[in-house]
């Protein structure tokens, strides 16, 4: 980030905080991606998870996936094992209604079926930085962000030369090495970072064999040039290239399924009125590219491209101590090929234009309040106007905090749906209205920390896929699609509660709680929304000694659930154990290990696809 008045940009955060929670004694949270500018937690009614950079190395995680299991009123599904397919769904949310952020930047996928984003391949590597935002999120988001965000951010430029490298090995010949660089020369300061990983893996279908291995390469970058004192170039960039062997459904099978993810940001920042009116303008691109391939067949089963490009201006003025005003205009261009067995490519595009427009302001001490709206016109179903409003107060300088949310959501039906062979250009866009209430208080001076939150969400006009062969509803007589189409027919609902605990009775031993109730059910059958368990509870603790030493355990327990819409495939409940321990040999170098999945837990997330047993790892660290 450039010297000078320039304090933000899109979505960057200032150095992270040891942990979420405010436990950690004279710490002050901050969140940027609820905002979309830096305000403190206390100031923030949205509800907001932050896994700083601290607490990602103590964890030591392959995946981002390690990270967001814990976070509260989150569940994920993975067909396997690392590298395989994997959602995450925020408060029993669909997946594909989750908005995804890599600095930043979208990286959902456009030519995914239902535009969403496959974390299987995202590996922790050298993102410093997790935010996770639940709830309606689409005034300052737009599409797809009806269950919520989750913004990834990677390691930042530093004033002075900094470096990171990590190297580890595990069971099944599994390893893994990251390094960053960053520092400033004048008027630039950078930070560049590589991630490398592969595994022998397991058998991703319970009843195989075969071992399914994974490898990927990645690198990321960020460039900042102060063009004078109050004019920065913004430059980001990420890939990631991976390749997965997957089965079939029920059987082993000798495919490889391909993918390689490219972003990239350039935006120019400037501030005016002594940084009062700061403003940003960008160019964001994600291009995700995917291809299997069936060696036993000889054949290309799958190839597909999807690209999004997408152009914006965000102003935020701060008129002093009153209120901040934030404010922007977009424009998404996305384009789908896609092609299966060989067959001529299909290819789409649209295009939705937005503005928005939020007010943060503080009209007594103690009382943070939010409103905003945002106006999308998109190429085929027309427009939309989404509103939202928050507050948080907080009567005693931070200790105890009320907070609450209303936002509205919407997702724009996804090129698949909209033009594939199975597609209904009639589609209109899902829409949720979400809403939450909770409290929050720190006791203990600072070393302790409990809250509970409710929430609730209905969702309407969810487009399921319709199976057209004995359907006489009018999108299967009107189309006359091959087999089935999609359709606006389902209506959802999903309420529940999040209680945690986060404590540090003493230096350097933090411990935290959680639990989530999340009861999601179809409101057209009346039954439970698939791979959604009811109760989630995870436990967090990490206790580093004064000779160097530390050690550490992370407990997740997961309830029952089913697999499938009709409830008639039950997936039992699962409870993991991963411990881990780390001894710093100097000032800049620490050795590792852990055990995943300690008591060898036999588990699915997805009928008839298993997880990875018990793993052990080692590994060294070295940071500058």
């Amino acid at each position: 980030m450039a010297d000078g008045p320039i304090e933000e940009r899109l979505i960057t955060a200032p150095p992270a905080t040891d942990r979420q929670g405010g436990a950690n004694p004279g710490s002050i949270d901050i969140a940027v991606t609820a905002n979309r500018t830096s305000r403190a937690i206390s100031q923030v009614g949205a509800s907001v998870t932050i896994v700083g950079e601290e607490e990602i190395i103590n964890r030591q995680p392959t995946e981002v996936l390690d990270i967001l299991r814990t976070v509260p009123g989150v569940t994920f599904t993975r067909n396997g094992g690392l590298g395989a397919n994997a959602g995450v769904s925020i408060r029993g949310a669909q997946s594909d209604q989750t908005l995804v952020l890599i600095d930043g930047i979208r990286i959902n996928d456009p030519a995914s079926p239902g535009g969403g984003f496959n974390f299987g391949t995202l590996l922790a590597g050298n993102i410093s930085r997790i935010e996770a935002v639940r709830g309606s999120q689409s005034v300052l988001y737009g599409s797809q962000a009806i269950g919520g965000v989750v913004n990834m951010l990677t390691r930042e430029p530093t004033g002075e030369l900094d470096a990171f490298a990590r190297a580890e090995y595990g069971e099944r010949d599994t390893a893994e090495l990251v390094g960053n660089v960053s520092g400033r020369v004048g008027p630039v300061a950078a930070s560049i970072g590589a991630t490398y990983a592969r595994t022998d893996g397991i058998s991703a279908f319970s009843g195989g064999t075969e071992p399914d291995g994974f490898e990927s390469l990645g690198f990321n970058g960020k460039i900042d040039v102060a063009l004078a004192d109050n004019v920065s170039l913004d430059l980001r960039g990420f890939y990631a290239d991976g390749d997965t062997d997957i089965d079939g459904f029920g059987r082993d099978a000798n495919i490889v399924s391909s993918r390689e993810d490219l972003v990239g940001y350039a935006g120019l920042n400037a501030a005016f009125l002594h940084g009062r009116f700061r403003n940003r303008l960008g160019f964001g691109y994600t291009n995700i590219d995917r291809r299997n391939f069936d060696f036993d067949a000889g054949v290309e089963t799958f190839d597909a491209n999807g690209e999004n490009r997408r152009y914006e201006y965000q102003g935020v003025f701060d008129t002093g101590d009153l209120a901040e005003f934030v404010f922007g205009a977009e424009r998404e261009e996305s384009e789908l090929r896609t092609s299966s067995y060989g067959a001529p490519p299909a290819f789409a595009d649209v295009w939705i234009n937005s503005l928005y427009a939020q007010v943060n302001t503080t009209p007594l001490d103690g009382l943070s309040v939010t409103g905003g709206i945002r106006y999308d016109d998109h190429e085929t179903f027309g427009s939309a106007i989404t509103f939202s409003a928050s507050g948080a107060y907080s009567p005693d300088n931070g200790d105890t905090v009320i907070r609450a949310s209303y936002g509205e959501g919407f997702k724009a039906p996804a090129l698949y749906q909209l033009f594939s062979e199975y597609g209904n250009a009639g589609l209109d866009p899902e829409e949720a209205d979400s809403w939450d209430v909770g409290v929050t208080h720190s006791f203990l001076d600072g070393r302790a920390q409990a809250g509970v939150t409710y929430f609730k969400r209905d969702g309407m006009n969810e487009i399921v896929f319709l199976s057209c062969t004995d359907s006489l509803l009018p999108p299967c007589l009107v189309n006359d699609p091959p087999s089935g189409t999609y359709d606006n027919i389902a209506r959802t609902r999903a309420d529940g509660w999040e209680f945690g605990v986060s404590l540090r009775p003493v230096d350097e031993f933090d411990v935290s709680l959680s639990y989530s109730i999340i009861d999601a059910f179809d409101e057209t059958t009346g039954n439970r929304l698939p791979r959604r368990a009811r109760d989630t509870v995870s436990l967090i603790a990490d206790y580093r000694m004064e000779n160097g030493f530390g050690i550490g355990a992370t407990i997740l327990v997961v309830g029952d659930s089913f697999d499938n819409a009709s409830n008639t495939n039950p997936l039992d409940g699962y409870a993991l154990a991963d411990v881990r321990v780390s001894y710093g040999v100097t000032d800049n170098i620490e050795l590792f290990g852990r055990i995943e999945n300690v008591t060898d837990e036999e588990y699915e997330t997805v009928l008839d696809f298993s997880q990875p047993g018990r793993t052990v790892f080692g590994g060294v660290r070295y940071r500058m």
